[in-house]
């Protein structure tokens, strides 16, 4: 009869309960498991790993994501690396609806979904550009709204302006 894995004994549970909590730095109502960020915490050759993909390369945030996460590890006495990852590359479609609803909530359109196909060994998938779809304002939900800047509070959100309710707001861009 195999023994039950419980709580103390199981490290894999423990750091996904430690990591838990650990939001963005730039967006704090989101956190990096619902943003797609925190993507695997595994058994390595030296140990525990705890894998995080940042949201794009030269992502400004990843560094204090990487300490976010060596600290909650510490402070719940789990010794394990941090693992950067950068391919596959990081989509918004990783994130889950709770993010996206959080977003909105916070006052940032969520992206709209880019069905990014899944990678398959070395093959490399391009994505045809589209005519962009209507951003919603979150504010007040109206579609009547234009970019204003291609680069917002952060390179990973675009500007726009509600011309409804006359409000600026950032727009999550979907990659």
């Amino acid at each position: 009869m195999p023994a039950a894995t419980t709580r103390a004994t199981d490290p894999i549970k423990l750091a996904w309960e430690a990591l838990a909590m650990l939001t963005d730095p730039e967006i704090p109502v989101v956190t990096l498991r619902e943003l797609g960020i925190l993507r695997d915490v595994r058994e390595g050759v030296d140990g525990l790993e705890v894998v995080i993909t940042p949201t794009y390369n030269g992502c400004p945030a990843i560094q204090q994501i990487e300490d976010d996460v060596r600290a909650a590890l510490a402070h719940a006495g789990i010794d394990a690396q941090v693992v950067t990852q950068l391919a596959p590359a990081w989509t918004t479609d990783w994130m889950t609806q709770a993010a996206r609803d959080k977003l909105r909530a916070y006052g940032i359109a969520p992206p709209h979904a880019c069905n990014t196909p899944a990678s398959s060994g070395n093959v490399v998938h391009l994505r045809r550009r589209l005519a962009p779809a209507a951003v919603a304002c979150p504010q007040c939900g109206s579609a009547n709204t234009t970019e204003t800047s291609h680069f917002g509070s952060t390179a990973c959100k675009a500007l726009y302006r509600c011309l409804d309710c006359l409000e600026p707001f950032d727009y999550f861009k979907p990659h």
